[in-house]
């Protein structure tokens, strides 16, 4: 059952001053953000990070991302924004996190923060947030555009070693998820359906005294071309783009297809080479981009895609990659074509019912917010939302999920899918001392 749109009780229903001027710079970002709380959207060192909350939109079941896009338009409707730098990023931004399920018990959230340090293009940014009806919202309101802005700039923390966290497999065995995928295999095999995603989880403890700062910036440093995020506990480094919007434009990038990096630099080649040969990771790279031009065609005037998929090169593997990017026709936000998108088949499988269904049973656990959209909105709707991969879930009491899945085909080879996991856990793991 859907569960409507909810303010924190001190916002509700009130109005947000927001003023964002220009900088002379905020770098470093991620040190400067809260260590407990951290709210981070980065790649190749630009993106904004955020500090405090002035509000939070919270959903769940079905409509979760409805209800939170229709919050979201009230909200940033009557919002008191001054902007004087206008890149994407800037003005009124909520960083979100979606569970990957309708029935997750995870909370799906939008957070809007009391700061955000932008850097884009070589340009650095600050912008307030505040409550109209606060004191704060009343000083700011009244301010002149930039007063004491560079006073507001946080200290960056000094550097610390990255939190150790010594992780287990969680709810399933290696040899369960092995299992898992054989099962899955038969069930293509009987014609059920023609892909599904199966994931697995390793379980971990943060000390209640770590931060997660240089975690971050473990991931930020080993993995630049990823999107590397931290919202509400869920923090990671994605290769995928799920959907972004700016300015009437719409792109995406879609990952599906496999493989380990070479030992040396002739070897790397071989592997990439074989992988953008292989059938079985060509036919699985097919069914994901037939799904992602599916969901998104219907709201764009015209949409292109690469002329054939090429190999991405990450420092742990390969994988096969389609860029998409069209223009928009009919009006639709970032978060109405999250909407839209979610879940894609590089996430679940196809057909997608039936995936979501089978994926379900034979994982055995609640994906929480992994592999759901994660990302952040600005005021018009424009923004950045990536697939939560390569992450974790960070509890309030301390416990670390991490997750990672692989694309089963009709002749995925369960060893062989096992030992994919294991190199999509890396980036966390080693993230957290591993």
């Amino acid at each position: 059952m859907s569960q409507h749109a909810a303010a924190s009780p001190a916002s509700a229903g009130s109005r947000l001053i927001v003023r964002t001027t220009a900088v002379d710079e905020t770098e470093p970002l991620i040190p400067r953000t809260d260590p407990r709380n951290p709210l981070v959207w980065l790649r190749r060192g630009e993106g904004v990070v955020g500090l405090g909350e002035v509000l939070r939109i919270e959903t769940s079941g079905e409509h979760r991302i409805e209800d939170a896009a229709a919050a979201w338009t009230s909200i940033a409707a009557a919002a008191d924004l001054d902007d004087r730098v206008g890149l994407p990023g800037t003005g009124l931004v909520a960083f979100g996190a979606f569970a990957f399920a309708a029935h997750s018990a995870a909370t799906s959230v939008l957070i809007v923060p009391e700061l955000v340090l932008g850097r884009r293009d070589g340009r650095s940014w600050i912008t307030r947030i505040a409550l109209a009806d606060s004191a704060e919202g009343q000083a700011l309101a009244d301010a002149t555009a930039g007063e004491e802005t560079a006073a507001l700039l946080p200290t960056p923390a000094p550097k610390r070693q990255v939190p150790r966290v010594a992780f287990a497999p969680g709810s399933m065995s290696p040899e369960g998820y092995e299992a898992s995928v054989a099962e899955a295999v038969r069930r293509i095999d009987a014609g059920e359906l023609e892909k599904v995603v199966l994931a697995r989880q390793l379980v971990g403890a943060l000390d209640e005294d770590a931060g997660l700062r240089a975690t971050i910036n473990r991931l930020a440093e080993d993995y630049p071309d990823t999107w590397v995020f931290a919202v509400d506990g869920l923090i990671g480094a994605s290769p995928e783009t799920l959907v972004r919007v700016d300015h009437g434009t719409v792109s995406a990038r879609v990952l599906a297809g496999t493989a380990p990096r070479g030992a040396g630099e002739a070897s790397d080649r071989d592997h990439a080479a074989q992988l953008a040969a292989s059938e079985k990771n060509l036919a699985e790279h097919a069914l994901a981009v037939a799904s992602a031009v599916q969901r998104l065609a219907p709201h764009t005037r015209r949409l292109d895609t690469s002329p054939e998929p090429f190999t991405l090169q990450l420092p742990n593997l390969w994988h096969l990659a389609t860029d998409l990017k069209g223009t928009l026709g009919d009006g639709s936000n970032s978060l109405d074509l999250v909407r839209a998108v979610h879940p894609t088949a590089a996430v679940a499988g196809t057909p997608r019912s039936v995936a979501l269904d089978v994926l379900a049973e034979l994982e055995g656990f609640d994906r929480g917010r992994y592999a759901g959209p994660v990302g952040w909105v600005d005021g018009a709707g424009d923004g950045e939302w990536a697939i939560a991969l390569r992450c974790a879930q960070v509890d309030g009491d301390g416990t670390v999920t991490a997750y990672a899945g692989c694309g089963i085909v009709h002749d995925s080879v369960p060893a062989e899918e096992l030992a994919e996991t294991e190199m999509k856990f890396r980036p966390i793991v080693e993230a957290f001392g591993g």
